[in-house]
């Protein structure tokens, strides 16, 4: 019986460790990504964009150069950094343009749009 439980709890812990192992490996996998540690949030807003005057998630200015990110207009495809798909429900981030005090600037391309 003693011998039972020594091997039912090296299993055990042989299985915290591998799971502890395998979510510290996927952990730092997202971290590589993160916008807090690239410091580019611009990167990271694309999808369906609602304009908005007030509550807004970013205010965001349009510039011809100096910009943190390229956006090309999409009808479809909005699911990849750059491409912004203009909605009026459902939208992934809401923006409020603006002519200073921006959150990141945008440059509206028709090819090479990211970062």
């Amino acid at each position: 019986m003693k011998k039972f439980l020594n091997l039912k709890t090296l299993f055990g812990a042989a299985a915290v460790s591998l799971g502890v192992f395998a979510l510290s490996s996927f952990m730092s996998e997202d971290n590589e990504n993160d916008t807090e540690m690239t410091g580019n949030t611009a990167c990271e807003v694309y999808g369906k964009i609602k304009f908005v005057d007030y509550g807004e998630d970013y205010e965001v200015k349009k510039v011809d150069y100096g910009e943190d990110v390229k956006i090309k207009w999409v009808d479809y495809g909005e699911d990849s950094r750059g491409k912004w798909k203009e909605v009026d429900y459902g939208e992934d981030f809401k923006i409020k343009w603006v002519d200073y005090g921006e959150d990141f600037k945008v440059k509206i391309v028709d090819y090479g749009e990211g970062c």
